[in-house]
């Protein structure tokens, strides 16, 4: 059982959060809290398990809702309670964690946390300095605000899908559900924000987060070209406005890649020295910016014959080495085993009750004079209900015992 009080040189020790949220967005903002020392827990019910438990990746292909390494990564440094607010006790066990709570969030549709019983007027009414955060895919009001779904839809809504991709091809979109991604790092910021306002105030928060808004801060620059010049971005594959040639272009072995972008006239010229200068590359088209833009497949053409006849990384380090922007295209094994990544110490292998030793991210950023990274593995399901129920909301055997009864806890 981890000490759910992490040690105090942490930024966020004493924080306490209830963490009512599920998939990405809201569990991954929690989890910048608990891995810088904030008690979360982590509040789940055994009827309907987080979807995250249950469609992996899965620790040695086994499925089972303890052995998804998606929903383990984003849930470090918790503890996990199983609470069912169908029932009138398990939402008075809630109250009773709100009445704890610094922050609360949650990430169901939006009215559902209110139907339960367990809005933000309930929880000030509880707790008057807490922070609750609502996520939703587009926020808690306006015509779309019951739009449920995941951040393949915001992506899709926001207008992500219809600029990834390539133009003779549907709508493609960048991988993963992408406004879940993006999200979590913009949310963890409001919050901090909020209880920075909190310390200095006293004043408790609610933040009404939607997904869509906060992810189109990644589309700035499409938006400002629209509003300035009424010209629509569409999808154009690996191709840019201001790099020629820009790709991936295939290298020796099988489905091997690295990506190389020229951005200027030098990074032409070192590219060519790189190549030692073809006579293609001579071609008085190719000398200027606007004749490689309209050249590109020739060019495409010419690059690829004499990359694909050379490792991926041999090809990013000759062109590194001349000041071209080149980088392998690596698989998740690859990250693995990336020295940079080793050396920054971003994967941790930490002790899960069932899993054993397995690898888990840390974050994107070191802070000089602490460890910043994961504290301890996630919670199984209900892993610190006695924990939690007894020690941090101070219940009683007798409470537990007739909340168990009452099928509160499942």
């Amino acid at each position: 059982m981890p000490d759910p009080q992490p040690p105090d040189r942490l930024p966020f020790s004493g924080v306490k959060v209830a963490d009512f949220s599920w998939v990405w967005v809201g569990p991954t903002t929690t989890k910048y809290l608990a891995d810088h020392g904030a008690t979360v827990i982590r509040v789940e019910t055994l009827s309907r398990p987080d979807i995250i438990r249950l469609i992996g990746p899965f620790k040695d292909n086994v499925p089972g809702p303890n052995r998804s390494h998606g929903f383990n990564d984003f849930n470090t440094s918790k503890l996990g309670l199983t609470l069912n607010l169908r029932t009138s006790e398990g939402v008075e066990i809630a109250k009773r964690l709100l009445a704890w709570a610094d922050v609360y969030i949650e990430s169901f549709t939006p009215g559902t946390i209110t139907r339960l019983g367990l809005g933000y007027e309930v929880a000030r009414a509880i707790n008057p300095g807490i922070i609750m955060v609502d996520t939703s895919l587009m926020g808690q009001t306006g015509p779309a605000a019951a739009f449920a779904g995941y951040g393949f839809h915001a992506g899709a809504v926001a207008g992500f899908y219809d600029i990834v991709g390539w133009p003779d091809l549907p709508p493609d979109g960048p991988w993963v559900a992408y406004t879940d991604a993006v999200c979590p790092r913009i949310l963890a910021s409001i919050v901090m924000a909020a209880l920075d306002h909190r310390r200095r105030t006293g004043q408790g928060q609610v933040i009404d987060a939607g997904q869509m808004e906060m992810a189109l801060h990644f589309l700035a620059p499409q938006i400002a070209d629209f509003n300035a010049s009424g010209r629509l971005v569409t999808r154009n594959g690996n191709r840019s406005d201001t790099a020629a040639p820009n790709g991936a272009y295939p290298c020796a072995g099988e489905d091997q890649w690295c990506t190389i972008a020229v951005e200027s006239e030098d990074q032409w010229a070192a590219l060519r020295r790189t190549m030692g200068d073809p006579p293609w590359a001579g071609d008085a088209r190719f000398q200027k910016l606007e004749g490689r833009l309209a050249h590109q497949d020739e060019i495409d053409g010419h690059l690829a014959q004499w990359t694909r006849g050379k490792p991926p990384g041999e090809v990013m380090e000759l062109l590194q080495l001349e000041g071209v922007p080149a980088g392998v295209v690596q698989r998740s094994s690859d990250l693995m085993r990336d020295p940079q990544l080793v050396h920054r110490r971003l994967f941790r292998e930490l002790e899960h009750p069932e899993l054993g030793r397995a690898p888990y991210t840390g974050h994107m950023f070191s802070i000089r004079g602490y460890d910043s990274g994961p504290r301890f593995a996630s919670p199984s399901l209900g892993e610190h209900n006695e924990w939690v129920l007894k020690e941090i909301l101070g219940l009683t055997d007798d409470e537990v015992t007739e909340a168990v009864i009452a099928g509160a806890l499942e």
